[in-house]
């Protein structure tokens, strides 16, 4: 199956939310929309972000997350689940976004997308969900998802075709570096290495090295 954009999803207003101290409201209640869509600005025209310490900018400025992924969460824990109930503002179709290499780069028409870091789960996307052991679940699992600089702005819509134009040579993927978030060590050094990591994960990684 080639790959595409299934649905495009934003939150065009931020609701109130209780679950975290972070705020008191949050815009992770994305809709799928229809329609050619801006990405640039380090965003997604008319989405709404609130919490700007952990979405948002350069390193996050799109979240992807995996049609198939989705699906995989829908058998074993028995619930629907819609495009952008993942926060996602784009959900894709035909793509292996734990697999994708940091540093991978999308050509979604003239869209270029650069795969940065993995989502890491937080109380407000727990408590969106009314699921209090998801956190736990999300980490185990190792699906989550990937966060993408804009290289090149573009307007795009379902449907648009994905093409895979860049694969880095260091070998590390989406998986790779929230394993090793989520304590998982083997392979830190050639993480540390990545020359595509934000600065904020190549701190860190260079910290565990050391």
């Amino acid at each position: 199956m080639s790959a595409k954009i299934r649905s495009i999803n934003i939150a065009t207003s931020s609701q109130p939310q209780n679950w975290s101290a972070s705020g008191n409201r949050t815009g992770i209640d994305k809709k799928p929309v229809e329609g050619l869509v801006q990405f640039a600005n380090n965003g997604v025209a008319g989405d709404t972000v609130v919490d700007t310490n952990h979405h948002g900018g350069y390193h996050r400025a799109v979240y992807a997350y995996a049609l198939e992924d989705a699906q995989w969460w829908e058998s074993n824990i028995g619930s629907t689940i819609t495009p952008g109930m993942f926060g996602e503002n784009i959900t894709t179709q035909g793509l292996d976004i734990t697999g994708a290499l940091i540093g991978e780069q999308w050509r979604i028409g003239d869209l270029l997308l650069e795969v940065a870091e993995p989502r890491i789960p937080c109380k407000v996307f727990s408590g969106f969900w009314d699921r209090p052991t998801l956190i736990k679940e999300f980490t185990e699992a190792n699906r989550p998802g990937a966060y993408m600089r804009i290289i090149e702005e573009g307007m795009v819509e379902a449907g648009t075709a994905i093409e895979i134009v860049h694969r880095p040579s260091h070998g590390i993927t989406i998986g790779d570096l929230y394993a090793a978030k989520s304590g998982a060590r083997e392979k830190i050094a050639q993480i540390a290495a990545v020359r595509e990591l934000s600065d904020e994960y190549r701190e860190w990684a260079q910290k565990v090295v050391s």
